[in-house]
C-alpha cells in the first residue's frame, strides 16, 4: 500500500520560458557577419583583464612574459586573453626564437570605428 506524504515533491515544469523561447529563436535567425564583426571587437575589450592588455602594449610591444607580470595572470590565462584580442584585430604576434612578441595593431581602433560608423549608418562627427 503506497502512502502520499505531504513532502512530496512537486513535478517541475518542463515548458520553457518565454526568455527561453526568444533566446533560442533569437540565436536561429541569421545573423549578418558584418555585425558579428562589431560585436567581436566589443567583446574583446569587455573584459578588465584585456583592457589592461591593451593598455600595456598601447605603449609599446612586449613578450607573453612582460604582458603575464604585468596583469598578474598566469600564461595560458595570457595567451587565451591574446587569442581573443586577436580574433578580434586589436592584437597582432610575431615569433622570435622561443618569445611570442605581442603588439596593438595601429590602426586598429580607428578603423573599427569607421567600419561600424558605416555599418550602423551613423554619420561621423554626430
Amino acid at each position: 500500500m503506497l502512502v502520499e506524504t505531504s513532502n512530496a515533491r512537486p513535478e517541475p515544469n518542463l515548458s520553457p520560458s518565454p526568455a527561453r523561447i526568444r533566446s533560442t529563436i533569437a540565436s536561429v535567425v541569421d545573423q549578418p557577419d558584418e555585425l558579428r564583426q562589431i560585436r567581436l571587437f566589443h567583446k574583446a575589450l569587455a573584459d578588465v583583464n584585456r583592457l589592461r592588455i591593451v593598455q600595456r602594449l598601447a605603449n609599446a610591444s612586449a613578450t607573453v612574459t612582460e604582458l603575464i607580470d604585468h596583469v598578474g595572470l598566469s600564461q595560458p590565462l595570457v595567451s587565451w586573453h591574446l587569442g581573443k584580442l586577436r580574433a578580434a584585430g586589436i592584437v597582432t604576434t610575431r615569433r622570435i626564437g622561443r618569445e611570442t612578441i605581442c603588439s596593438l595593431r595601429p590602426d586598429a581602433f580607428t578603423e573599427a570605428a569607421a567600419h561600424e560608423r558605416e555599418l550602423l549608418g551613423v554619420a561621423a562627427g554626430r
